[in-house]
């Protein structure tokens, strides 16, 4: 089953925000990407997203483009997905898959989800699906004990978001920008209406990604949200590090700073 119920629960608890980090399966090597993970739990990361490289990103800005096409270059698939979430779960913090759906079609439904769940994994954060269209994820993550989590936008109609939170399990991702993922300065100021508004259709725990960079980027957010997604900002410290043990420390460092700034604020008012 799940461990993201529990997750939320602790850090509810805690009196604080999740940090939820992202990095794409491969890159720079599948190993090396497994310890950046490793790096990134140690840093104060509660969940992990791993990526599942895919040759038509079109919702991932130049940073992640970047990266997956490094990892596709060097051979990056699914089996080697499945092997980092493997590595990544035992260490106790959930691990879930960030993926568009054309590859998990590709690689069968019910194998994927049954391969997933025998790794570890959580759940799927499903990018470019709609709850109309899911309905084989739906009926095989429900039989897998994975949790099914949708995106919605604020471009999301409230009748939009009440389907997509009806259908969602474990969170719901708040989309805190309209355009690609990437780092930004500042919070964008539609993310806590879109969170008010997301709240209002479900009690599932909210969490706000694309665009945080900074600890106090993490701060704000953390005043409204139940969780913070940072993606970017870690892929972006391993491709400037200047060797794979500079990378591990960037990723590290990055992810206490982003840990220090959710618990700043102690957590949604």
């Amino acid at each position: 089953m799940s461990s993201l119920p529990g997750l939320f629960e602790r850090t509810r608890a805690e009196g604080r925000a999740a940090l939820i980090g992202y990095l794409p399966a491969g890159f720079p090597t599948v190993e090396g990407a497994i310890d950046a993970m490793l790096a990134m739990v140690e840093g104060g990361v509660d969940a992990i997203e791993v990526g599942l490289p895919y040759s038509d990103p079109l919702l991932d800005g130049p940073t992640i483009q970047a990266a997956v096409d490094r990892a596709l270059q060097s051979g990056a698939n699914t089996g080697d997905v499945l092997d980092t979430v493997r590595a990544v779960a035992r260490t106790g913090v959930p691990t879930m898959v960030m993926s568009y759906w054309n590859p998990i079609e590709r690689f069968g439904v019910d194998r994927f989800a049954h391969e997933l769940s025998e790794a570890g994994g959580s759940g799927v954060i499903t990018a470019d699906i709609t709850p109309e269209e899911a309905g084989a994820w739906l009926t095989a993550s429900e039989r897998e004990g994975l949790d099914r989590i949708f995106l919605v936008a604020p471009s999301s109609s409230d009748q939009r978001v009440a389907l997509t939170t009806a259908a969602a399990s474990g969170f719901v991702y708040a989309a805190a920008v309209m355009g690609v993922t990437g780092a930004r300065d500042q919070v964008a100021p539609a993310a806590r209406q879109l969170v008010e508004r997301t709240r209002a259709q479900t009690t599932l725990p909210i969490c706000v990604g694309l665009g945080v960079s900074s600890g106090s980027q993490a701060a704000e957010i953390a005043q409204f949200a139940d969780g913070v997604i940072v993606g970017s900002a870690f892929v972006r410290a391993l491709l400037e590090a200047e060797s794979p043990a500079d990378g591990i420390d960037r990723v590290r460092s990055l992810a206490a700073e982003l840990r220090a700034g959710v618990e700043t604020q102690g957590g949604p008012r």
